[in-house]
């Protein structure tokens, strides 16, 4: 059997195979709510093959979204929509379904790719941001209010609360965003953390906070909910993450009980970044040496078998496909037949695949009974 098709245990979660589809930001919410896109989108994917899918970033807070399109789970109407979305997906397919929470910081108020712009809103539009410092993300952003330590309390009871109504609607896993330069990432990152306090300065003061944020929903999670973060493996900038600092952060979620790590990099600065094929796996691939919980990689991985390798050399455990599955929803059925592994599909589909027909058990008692004749 190929590698990427071994089973591995994500904390509670008991997967079939190695392949992840990433959150992907889709900015198609509405005041926050999931819409018909989300089904369509994630109902598509469900059926990849893949063993876990994990929804875009979802923001806590009403702030804390990158732009007014993006899903959040501040209120519990938006927890009902998820909660909708989840029923219908798993009455269909058997794959685990997790979602990002996050809050986008000093990069919040965004415009939105539907309406084709970029950078921040004007002042009319927008909203204002917080960070760690009153450090923006370059000349063309607003300047952050630094965080007070009342305003940490705020922030860590609103991921709590989100965590609480991700577990309401019934999502196997939370994720929570520490990268990409969004709040949490913010703090642990010099770029953006100019603090003279408790919060600031040393690796230890930068961590303080992201990992109060990360003790409080661990806290609040069920055992039967696995926990991870998405952390910056790097920069990509002097004097910003470098991999050993990662390293740490990924010990210390550990040791507070984090069941997988995510791990990708950049946002807090402009940098040089080295763009191919798995470029983001020489930081996952450190911070697995000094872990014992499983670490997925991500970074512009298309090929079936460079992602069997990174999972075979021990680079990763479990390997992100973002973009390789918008291109092609069944890229998973791709890779079973290219690395020569027999993989089930719904039997709807079945005869889609090149071998004889024989009706998968795993997918026998799913679908059939939402299947009705059309008129």
């Amino acid at each position: 059997m190929p590698n990427l098709f071994d089973p591995i245990d994500l904390g509670p979660l008991s997967l079939p195979n190695r392949i992840v589809i990433p959150p992907m930001c889709q900015y198609s919410a509405r005041d926050g709510l999931a819409t018909d896109w989300h089904l369509i989108h994630i109902g598509s994917l469900a059926l990849s093959g893949a063993a876990l899918l994990i929804m875009e970033a979802t923001a806590v807070s009403e702030e804390g979204r990158i732009t007014p399109d993006c899903l959040g789970l501040w209120r519990d109407d938006q927890s009902e929509a998820l909660a909708a979305l989840v029923k219908t997906v798993r009455s269909q397919s058997p794959i685990r379904l997790g979602i990002q929470l996050s809050h986008a910081g000093r990069k919040a108020s965004s415009h939105s790719p539907r309406t084709g712009g970029s950078g921040p809103l004007d002042a009319t539009e927008g909203w204002p941001t917080i960070g760690p410092s009153a450090v923006p993300v370059s000349e063309r952003w607003p300047v952050p209010m630094p965080l007070t330590v009342d305003d940490m309390d705020r922030v860590v009871e609103h991921f709590v609360a989100a965590a609480n109504r991700a577990v309401d609607a019934r999502f196997d896993l939370i994720e929570l965003h520490g990268a990409h330069g969004y709040l949490l990432s913010s703090f642990l990152s010099p770029l953006a953390n100019r603090r003279t306090d408790e919060f600031g300065g040393g690796y230890d003061n930068r961590a303080r906070f992201p990992l109060r944020v990360f003790e409080a929903v661990r806290a609040a999670v069920p055992s039967t909910v696995a926990l991870g973060v998405r952390v910056n493996g790097t920069d990509w900038v002097d004097g910003g993450i470098i991999p050993e600092e990662a390293c740490r952060f990924a010990v210390d979620l550990e040791r507070r009980g984090a069941d997988f790590v995510h791990v990708s990099s950049g946002g807090n600065a402009r940098g040089d970044i080295p763009l191919g094929p798995g470029y983001q796996i020489p930081p996952a691939r450190l911070i697995r040496r000094h872990v014992n919980i499983p670490v997925i990689g991500v970074g512009l991985i298309s090929s079936p078998v460079l992602a069997d390798e990174l999972v075979a050399d021990g680079s990763v455990d479990l390997v992100g496909i973002g973009r390789g599955h918008l291109h092609n929803p069944h890229w998973t059925w791709s890779a079973a037949e290219i690395l020569g592994h027999h993989l089930d599909v719904p039997y709807q589909y079945a005869r889609a695949r090149t071998s004889t027909f024989e009706p998968p058990k795993s997918w026998q008692h799913l679908g059939r009974q939402e299947v009705q004749p059309t008129t």
